[in-house]
């Protein structure tokens, strides 16, 4: 069925986004705003899109027309935010913090999480998120009224120690970081526990494979 968003709704368009893209990795953004105060908020339009440099996008909608939440209005004024990413055990704390909590409630202190010092950014990073990224803003592209995309470079990156195997080579138990991920509207979520592996497939034997298949 073709669905032509030139006569569909803005709710509908979102249900349809949300429904066929995913899963999609959750961005659990720390920020810091230049009276100190800090500001903790999930979003799943969130994915990295550059390694070189490595730049990462976040959608970021309002609450209603010109704004852009706290998360964005901080990111605006101070070019600075951490994006968390969130393990199966952290799903309730992430879920609490999503709670649309009046200007200058402290969402951390009511989910429970601790935070802990960044390295080259005010903002601090939730310290039980086993993947954290240090990210500076390079630019805002104001989408709509009240939408926003955010592209991050990111400075640093810190794994949780007993995901890490090999440091040197920068390898990490991905199955190990038990990461969840945004699926279709309505609460729902999925885990990254069921994989499959791939490899990619050279000119050379994509060229065996053809010739064999016509013996």
């Amino acid at each position: 069925m073709f669905f032509d968003f030139a006569a569909a709704t803005s709710k509908d368009i979102y249900k349809l986004l949300a429904a066929t893209i995913g899963p999609r990795p959750i961005a659990w953004v720390t920020t810091q705003d230049v009276d100190g105060t800090i500001n903790a908020a999930p979003f799943s339009f969130f994915n990295a899109v550059s390694g070189d440099p490595p730049v990462v996008a976040i959608g970021i909608g309002g609450r209603a027309p010109g704004d852009a939440k706290d998360t964005g209005g901080n990111i605006r004024r101070t070019g600075q935010f951490v994006v968390n990413l969130v393990s199966f055990g952290l799903t309730e704390p992430m879920n609490i913090t999503a709670i649309d909590f009046p200007k200058g409630v402290d969402e951390l202190k009511e989910a429970g999480p601790t935070t802990a010092p960044s390295l080259h950014i005010r903002p601090p990073r939730i310290a039980e998120a086993p993947v954290s990224m240090e990210c500076e803003r390079l630019v805002i592209v104001d989408v709509g009224m009240d939408r926003s995309v955010i592209l991050g470079k990111v400075l640093a990156i810190y794994v949780r120690d007993d995901c890490v195997l090999d440091k040197n080579r920068c390898r990490i138990d991905t199955p190990k970081l038990d990461l969840i991920g945004g699926m279709h509207g309505g609460g729902w979520y999925s885990r990254v526990t069921d994989r499959f592996e791939l490899p990619r497939i050279s000119v050379q034997e994509w060229g065996e494979r053809k010739a064999t298949a016509a013996e």
